[in-house]
């Protein structure tokens, strides 16, 4: 056993993650460095943003169908195959002097359309690799890889890249998922869902959302997960705009960028080892309220300073309890959603969640071009203020009444 107890194949899952988010850090801040050379306008920025994010409004319940269908380890490879793919010719056709904010476009809805697929497959494929009382320690140890990639290093990569050149910053994220690639194909077994009987994708759609439908728990926590997202991707969409270049607010460097985003990586690897102890320690409930009010600090704290230091902290803070919030929640839906239900579940909850994210970078991008960037932070951190209300009804009391359920439910098929 390796990888604290949870399994080879779990350890090689774990780096096989940990390098496609590196591919994806430094890709996601690489692309809006290389989109400000060409243009300055709020809303053609947010414009990438949305691109990026856009096929989770329209292809999530698709990839969730696909999840549980098809083996989700092959799946994870062709997506993966297909984001290094779409980059590699963004790169070719960068280098050849023919780069555009339009192709960044395209480049940016190519490669969320296979991260759409990847990351529900991802998330559906960890309970058939580690018990289910451990799926808090396995989303935990996950997450810190991922964030420590996708958030602490690969940020000031990103940045560091562009200085370099358009090519190498676009060049070294395909090289990386072509070893992700590699090692994900050491994962031996297959992974499919168990599900039996010849349907549409049609109507496996319809099954996953009236199960989230029908869940009250999950459907209030996907909807909350669904306005902060909203929230979060107004103020991030615009805060290269106050933060990066020498005519913004902050006045930082691309480099420097790169690396005031790593507080909120650090913060967020910090709490993937706070979260069990906080859930052990505080309950569920009261760790998720603690979530809200970290997440407040993210998105509010720019309306009120440009200092990078307090911004950092803010930012540090924030990280630790969004990594609370999503080991918690995400070790939830894995525990109460049977197995053949759980990719269309997790795309559904997607779909809610993070379906609202092109609509937050078309938000941000609005408001910051006729009000200002710093409007941006003010209006979303008061929508974030909003999630304290339904947090009145999610106690400890419902959680475990809702996983005693299910336990109930699977006992007689256990027997």
């Amino acid at each position: 056993m390796t990888a604290n107890g949870l399994g080879e194949r779990y350890a090689k899952l774990w780096t096989s993650a940990g390098l496609s988010n590196l591919a994806d850090g430094a890709m996601k801040v690489a692309l809006p460095l290389v989109a400000i050379r060409h243009t300055d306008s709020p809303a053609l920025i947010a414009g990438l943003s949305f691109a990026f994010t856009l096929p989770w409004l329209f292809f999530a319940l698709t990839a969730g169908a696909l999840a549980d269908r098809m083996d989700r380890r092959r799946l994870m490879l062709v997506a993966n195959a297909a984001r290094a793919l779409f980059l590699a010719c963004l790169t070719v056709v960068t280098v050849a002097g023919a780069g555009s904010l339009w192709l960044l476009y395209a480049a940016a809805i190519c490669i969320g359309i296979a991260e759409t697929v990847y990351d529900t497959s991802s998330q559906s494929i960890l309970p058939q690799l580690v018990p289910r009382e451990l799926l808090s320690r396995a989303n935990g140890r996950l997450y810190a890889a991922e964030l420590t990639a996708n958030q602490f290093v690969g940020p000031p990569l990103g940045g560091f890249l562009v200085a370099i050149g358009v090519g190498v910053a676009f060049g070294t994220p395909v090289l990386l998922w072509v070893a992700a690639i590699g090692v994900l194909l050491l994962v031996r077994g297959r992974y499919v869902s168990g599900r039996t009987g010849s349907t549409t994708i049609r109507a496996d759609i319809g099954e996953g959302l009236r199960f989230l439908a029908g869940n009250t728990l999950l459907r209030t926590l996907a909807i909350m997960v669904g306005v902060f997202n909203f929230a979060s991707s107004a103020a991030f969409t615009v805060f290269v705009l106050y933060a990066a270049g020498p005519n913004s607010t902050m006045k930082l460097s691309d480099p420097a960028y790169g690396l005031l985003l790593t507080a909120s990586a650090v913060g967020s690897v910090l709490g993937t080892f706070l979260a069990e102890p906080a859930e052990r320690l505080l309950g569920r409930s009261r760790a998720l309220l603690l979530s809200i009010a970290g997440s407040l600090l993210t998105v509010a704290t720019p309306a009120f300073t440009a200092n990078p230091f307090i911004i950092a902290a803010a930012f540090l803070v924030g990280g630790v309890t969004v990594s609370v919030w999503n080991v918690i929640t995400v070790s939830l839906r894995q525990r109460v959603t049977p197995t053949r239900l759980l990719g269309r579940l997790n795309s559904a909850y997607r779909l809610l969640a993070w379906g609202t994210m092109p609509l937050g970078a078309v938000a941000g991008g609005l408001i910051g071009q006729t009000l200002g960037v710093r409007w941006v932070f003010v209006i979303m951190g008061a929508l974030v203020l909003l999630q304290l209300i339904p947090m009145v009804w999610i106690t400890d009391r419902r959680i475990d009444e809702a996983e005693a359920q299910v336990e109930a439910e699977e006992a007689p098929a256990s027997r």
